[in-house]
């Protein structure tokens, strides 16, 4: 697969990713091939339009030079797109064959790449997202940080993840979560163990405030969270510090 390099990039970082990240990333790529399928029947079609909210908020801030890490399959890079016709989207991901459906979509500027040694110079861009990707990754205040980085100054993050709902919807979404959406994603993916994993990463990921201190701490400002759905999926957006 050919890997289009944007303006200010520098050699992409060694794959495989070490650690946590080399088991995420043979999950992915085993399930790459029906990803696209089984999100939108698990999350019931939601996952349309939790894009879709992602993409008019990041319109709203005008960007030249979007980053969207962890793309996967590459849709919420193609709603960005669709949203900032003039910007340039970059979407990088560490997981080849998770890329490689992404291309069959005609995504434009794909890099594959580790989050956490992104191949790209210092504040380099305007805006970054990461959709259902901070949770994977090896650390999460490091990934941020390492997110500030690539960013400029007064950049903008934007955070969309998984998170369990507070009060009566809780148990009933737990009960979901662990029984019926495994077996579900079996039928569809024959990889079961990977959305047991998905289920036991979503109980331990932090969430609301949780998430706005950990933003905070690795060089961002401003971190807000919108809880969309219920509760089941967080939005989280920032601002760079200036001198992060």
């Amino acid at each position: 697969m050919p890997i289009c390099m944007p303006e200010n990039a520098v050699k992409p970082s060694s794959m495989p990713a070490p650690g946590k990240g080399l088991a995420v990333q043979r999950l992915f790529g085993a399930i790459a091939r029906r990803y696209d399928l089984a999100n939108h029947l698990l999350s019931g079609g939601f996952d349309f339009w939790w894009r879709k909210r992602a993409a008019k908020i990041v319109k709203s801030w005008n960007p030249a030079k979007v980053l969207d890490l962890a793309t996967g399959s590459g849709d919420l890079a193609r709603a960005l797109g669709k949203a900032c016709p003039s910007a340039m989207i970059v979407g990088a991901d560490f997981c080849l064959p998770m890329l490689q459906v992404a291309q069959r979509k005609r995504a434009r500027h794909l890099v594959q790449a580790d989050g956490m040694r992104l191949p790209f110079r210092a504040e380099t861009f305007d805006v970054i997202t990461i959709a259902f990707g901070l949770r994977n990754m090896e650390s999460w205040p490091d990934a941020l940080a390492e997110m500030a980085r690539v960013l400029k100054p007064t950049g903008h993050l934007l955070v969309l993840d998984f998170s369990v709902p507070k009060g009566r919807m809780r148990g009933v979404y737990r009960f979901y979560l662990h029984q019926v959406l495994p077996r579900i994603a079996s039928t569809v993916t024959g990889e079961k163990s990977a959305y047991e994993y998905l289920a036991d990463s979503i109980e331990v990921f932090p969430s609301g405030q949780a998430m706005t201190e950990l933003i905070h701490g690795a060089g961002f400002h401003g971190a807000q969270c919108e809880a969309l759905t219920g509760g089941i999926v967080s939005l989280y957006t920032a601002t760079r510090n200036q001198m992060s």
